[in-house]
Parts: C-alpha cells; sequence; structure tokens
C-alpha cells in the first residue's frame, strides 16, 4: 500500500478503454465502499448511495442507454448506438453515484451534493490505493432523466457520475496539472 501523501500527490485517472480484468475482489470492493461512505457528512443524513455494474449488469445498463438515445436520436447510425450500448463495458466494475437531498433546516443542498463528491473520489483514492485504475466520469446519460429512471433512480436522484475501476492495460502518464501560483490567493 503506497504511502498516503505520496499517493495523493501521484494519483491519476485511468482511461476506462486502458483498463482490463481483474477488478477489485468482493473485500476490495467491500473496502471501496466502506471509504465512500466514510466522508464529510452534515447531519449524518448519507445523500448519497452506490449502484454497483459489474458483470452482466454493465450490458443491461448499457441497452438502457443505447435505447433512451435510439428514441432521442432517430437518425443516429447503428455504430453510434452501438457506442452507447458499451458505455460501461471496458472497466470490469463501474459504481454510480448517486446523489440526493434530504431536507435539513441547517444542511443546505449544497452540502449535501458535496457530500455525495466527497464519496465518488474517496471511492477513486481507494481503488488507486489498492492498485486499480480508476476514472469518475459523467456524459449525457448520467444527466438524462429517461436513463436515470431506467437505472432505478428515484425521481429526486441525480447521479454524481460513473467510477470505473480495473487493473491499468499500460503505465498511466500525468496530464498538466494546474501551477499553484495560478489556483491560489491569500487574504
Amino acid at each position: 500500500m503506497p504511502d498516503a501523501i505520496e499517493l495523493l500527490k501521484t494519483r491519476r485517472s485511468v482511461k476506462p478503454r486502458e483498463m482490463t480484468g481483474p477488478g477489485p475482489s468482493a473485500a476490495e470492493l467491500e473496502t471501496i465502499l466502506t471509504i465512500g461512505a466514510r466522508v464529510p457528512d452534515h447531519g449524518k443524513l448519507a445523500p448519497w448511495r452506490f449502484i454497483i455494474f459489474e458483470g452482466d449488469a454493465r450490458a443491461r445498463a448499457g441497452e438502457v442507454i443505447a435505447r433512451v438515445f435510439a428514441r432521442k436520436n432517430p437518425g443516429a447510425p447503428a455504430a453510434d448506438v452501438e457506442t452507447e450500448r458499451k458505455r460501461l463495458m471496458d472497466a470490469p466494475l463501474v459504481i454510480g453515484i448517486v446523489s440526493f437531498i434530504k431536507p435539513h433546516p441547517k444542511v443546505p443542498a449544497f452540502e449535501q451534493e458535496l457530500s455525495a463528491g466527497a464519496s465518488a473520489m474517496n471511492i477513486v483514492t481507494a481503488a488507486t490505493a489498492l492498485g486499480y485504475g480508476a476514472c469518475w466520469l459523467t456524459g449525457w446519460f448520467s444527466f438524462d432523466r429517461d436513463v436515470l429512471d431506467g437505472l432505478g433512480l428515484k425521481p429526486d436522484e441525480k447521479l454524481a457520475g460513473f467510477i470505473h475501476i480495473g487493473t491499468p492495460t499500460k503505465p498511466n502518464e500525468d496530464r498538466p496539472r494546474p501551477s499553484l501560483s495560478d489556483v491560489v490567493t491569500r487574504f
């Protein structure tokens, strides 16, 4: 297990198309989800939940995405529909992060949404610490109500994104990061 500071300094997203199996074991997945649930959560509301897509569930979710895409884009070429069908097929494990708001007099909706985002980042970091590649993605289908309904989300739930997790197929290259002088000011 890498040193925590070094891990945080060097963590990189791995493109799902650059992942393969194996994915996390059942015990590793439980660890990843436990860490995903251990985030700042004002009011102890747990305004998030997780959907696991692995094995055939990835293909079933892809059918939902493709069906909605084809209905909303009737002139789309078959190749485009097939691309949508395969959205969750690259990595052996995909975790959907569902965000919802629990009305509370002291905890604004924005804080609850940030908690879901923190959960997603913890999942990415935990998977990386276990030696897997991980990537947090959205896409049109993450915001489409018909897709969300088809994936079983309730009307008041949103999708914070999909975390793709698998074994990297090649060394990962870093991307340019912002210079601290560009993003830090002092008050």
